[in-house]
C-alpha cells in the first residue's frame, strides 16, 4: 500500500485541462478521515459519501484507513461529481489492489450502487487526452460515442465501477467505442418555399446567409418575421469537421448534448426568450462559468423575437460578441473566453401595438410611446446589425397564390457559390479586417457618389459605413461579379433604408 496516481480532466471554459488525482492512505484516528484538496467545489467534496457507499456495494470494501486526495494542479478550479471515478480508482489503488498506469484517464459520477451517471464536456476531456500522449480514456457509457469522436485515443464505455476496474487492469480485452452518427441528422428545417410573399425579405435573409451578417426584420405581427428566421440556417453550409468539433465542445460543456449523440453537423439555431438573464444569453453564472446562448449559437444562428422586450442591459452584452466572436468572463479563477461566432437574427414590432405604417390597420400608438420602445435598442447595436429589412403584412393575392416562390435548395447552392468566393480571399465578407475593406470593396466613380449621398442622407456612423460596403461586397459574389459595381452598392443602402424611416 502507498501512493497512488490516476489522472482525469477539469474542463475550463471549453477546453480541458489534464488533473493529477493523488491518493494517500495513512493510520485512522484523525477526525477527518477524507481529505480532498486542490481547489475542490462542493460536489467534489461530496463525493466522500459516493464513493465510500460505491467501493462498499461493488464488493471493493472500503480501507480502514484516513485517505488524503489531492488534484494537481492546485491552481485550477475543480468542479463537479467527474472525479468521483479516478478518486474511487486511486484509493483501490493505493490499497493495492490495482496496478498504476500512466496510459489512461478517468471520468464518471458514482452513483451509490457503483453504477456510472453520464458527466458534462468528455468531448473537451477527449482532446486534452490525446494532446497530452494518453492512449485510453474510460466515460461512462452514455457519453462514450461522443468522446470517441475524437482520433487518435482509445475510448472505453464503462457501466459500472467494476467495470472501470477490468479497463485500468486489460483494456486491450475493451472493445473501443465508436462516434455515433452526426447528430440531428433526421430533423427537417422548414423551407423558404413555405413563406409566402416576402420577396425583399427573402432576398435580404440569402444575402445574410451568403456574406455571415446579422439582420434585423421589422414588422407587424404575423408578417412571416419568425418564419423567415427559422428557415435561415436551412441555406447555410453544412459544418465542417473543425467547427463541427467546436460547436459540439461547446454544448458539451453545456450539458446541451443528448445520451449517445455525436458530432453537430447542422448549425445551432438558438432561440432565447426574452426574459433571459445577462448571463443566460451571454454565459456566466455563479461557480464556474457556462456558455450562455450566444455561445451555443457558435457557428450558427441566434435569433431575438421581440427584440425591445429584451433587457436594455442584456441587449448591451451583444457588443462584444458581435464585434469579436467570443465572450470573455473574467472571476477570480481565471479568465475564461467562449467562442460566439453566430449570425444575429432579430425581428421586432415597428411600435408597441405592431401596425405602425400598417396601410390595414390604424396605429394606437403615440409619437412618444413608439420613440420610448425604438429607443430600448441602442444606436451602437443597430451599427452591428448589417441589415435593417422592413417585412410588411402579406396582401391577400400573394397569400393565396399557388407559385410556391424560390426553395431554400436553390438559395442554398447560390449561397454555397458565394462563400465559396470568400473563402478563396480567406474571410468570410461579415468578417472582414478593416485592412481588407478598401481593396476588397474597390468602388468606381458612380459607387463613390452613391455612397456619398447616402452617408449625407441617412447620417451612418463610420462602423455603418465598412458594414454597408461589406454587405455590397457579398451581393457583389452572388451576382459572381469581381467588383463592387453602384446597383451592389444601391441594393446594400436599400437594407439601411430603417435608419431613417424609424431611427433618423
Amino acid at each position: 500500500m502507498g501512493l497512488f496516481r490516476t489522472r482525469t480532466a477539469a474542463v475550463f471554459g471549453i477546453d480541458a485541462h489534464l488533473i493529477d488525482v493523488e491518493v494517500d492512505l495513512y493510520p485512522s484516528g484523525s477526525a477527518r478521515d477524507f481529505i480532498t484538496v486542490g481547489m475542490p467545489d462542493l460536489a467534489v467534496r461530496e463525493s466522500r459519501e459516493r464513493i465510500k457507499s460505491a467501493l462498499m456495494n461493488s464488493g471493493f470494501g472500503y480501507p480502514a484507513k484516513a485517505v488524503t486526495i489531492n488534484l494537481a494542479p492546485a491552481n485550477v478550479r475543480k468542479e463537479g461529481a467527474g472525479f468521483d471515478l479516478p478518486m474511487a480508482l486511486g484509493i483501490l489503488g493505493a490499497t493495492g489492489a490495482l496496478q498504476p498506469s500512466d496510459h489512461h484517464a478517468f471520468a464518471g459520477e458514482l452513483s451509490l450502487d457503483g453504477s456510472l451517471r453520464p458527466v458534462r464536456g468528455t468531448l473537451s476531456m477527449a482532446v486534452c487526452a490525446r494532446r497530452s500522449g494518453l492512449r485510453y480514456l474510460v466515460v461512462p457509457k452514455e457519453n462514450a460515442p461522443e468522446a470517441a469522436v475524437v482520433e487518435g485515443i482509445r475510448v472505453l464505455g464503462v457501466r459500472h465501477l467494476a467495470e472501470a476496474v477490468a479497463a485500468l487492469r486489460a483494456p486491450e480485452e475493451f472493445a473501443a467505442e465508436y462516434p455515433a452518427a452526426d447528430a440531428d441528422g433526421a430533423n427537417t428545417i422548414p423551407d423558404f418555399a413555405d413563406v409566402r410573399g416576402q420577396t425583399t425579405a427573402k432576398r435580404a435573409c440569402e444575402v445574410a446567409a451568403a456574406g455571415g451578417h446579422n439582420v434585423l426584420l421589422v414588422g407587424p405581427p404575423g408578417s412571416g418575421k419568425t418564419m423567415l428566421a427559422r428557415r435561415l440556417a436551412g441555406i447555410l453550409p453544412p459544418l465542417d469537421f473543425d467547427e463541427a468539433l467546436e460547436t459540439t465542445q461547446i454544448h458539451s460543456v453545456a450539458g446541451q448534448l443528448k445520451p449517445g449523440a455525436g458530432l453537430l453537423r447542422r448549425r445551432p439555431f438558438r432561440s432565447p426568450h426574452h426574459t433571459v438573464s445577462d448571463a443566460g444569453l451571454i454565459g456566466g453564472g455563479s461557480g464556474m462559468p457556462r456558455p450562455g446562448e450566444a455561445s451555443l449559437a457558435h457557428n450558427g444562428v441566434l435569433f431575438l423575437d421581440e427584440l425591445p422586450e429584451f433587457a436594455r442591459n442584456v441587449l448591451e452584452q451583444l457588443r462584444q460578441p458581435l464585434e469579436e466572436g467570443a465572450v470573455t468572463i473574467a472571476r477570480t479563477s481565471g479568465t475564461m473566453r467562449f467562442p460566439a461566432r453566430f449570425m444575429l437574427i432579430a425581428a421586432m414590432n415597428p411600435c408597441p401595438c405592431g401596425y405602425y405604417g400598417d396601410a390595414s390597420r390604424e396605429c394606437r400608438c403615440t409619437g412618444g410611446i413608439i420613440q420610448r420602445y425604438l429607443g430600448k435598442i441602442s444606436g451602437p447595436l443597430l451599427d452591428r446589425i448589417d441589415l435593417h429589412v422592413e417585412v410588411p403584412a402579406v396582401p391577400y393575392k400573394e397569400l393565396r397564390a399557388s407559385d410556391t416562390g424560390t426553395t431554400s435548395e436553390r438559395m442554398r447552392d447560390r449561397v454555397l457559390n458565394a462563400r465559396a468566393r470568400q473563402q478563396a480571399r480567406g474571410f468570410y465578407n461579415a468578417n472582414l479586417p478593416p485592412s481588407q475593406v478598401r481593396p476588397l470593396c474597390a468602388l468606381d466613380e458612380a459607387g463613390e457618389r452613391t455612397l456619398e449621398l447616402a452617408m449625407k442622407k441617412m447620417g451612418l456612423s463610420a462602423r455603418a459605413h465598412d458594414r454597408l460596403l461589406k454587405v455590397a461586397r457579398t451581393i457583389a459574389d452572388l451576382d459572381n461579379a469581381d467588383r463592387v459595381l453602384a446597383k451592389h452598392l444601391a441594393e446594400a443602402i436599400q437594407y439601411r433604408s430603417l435608419d431613417r424611416s424609424y431611427w433618423g
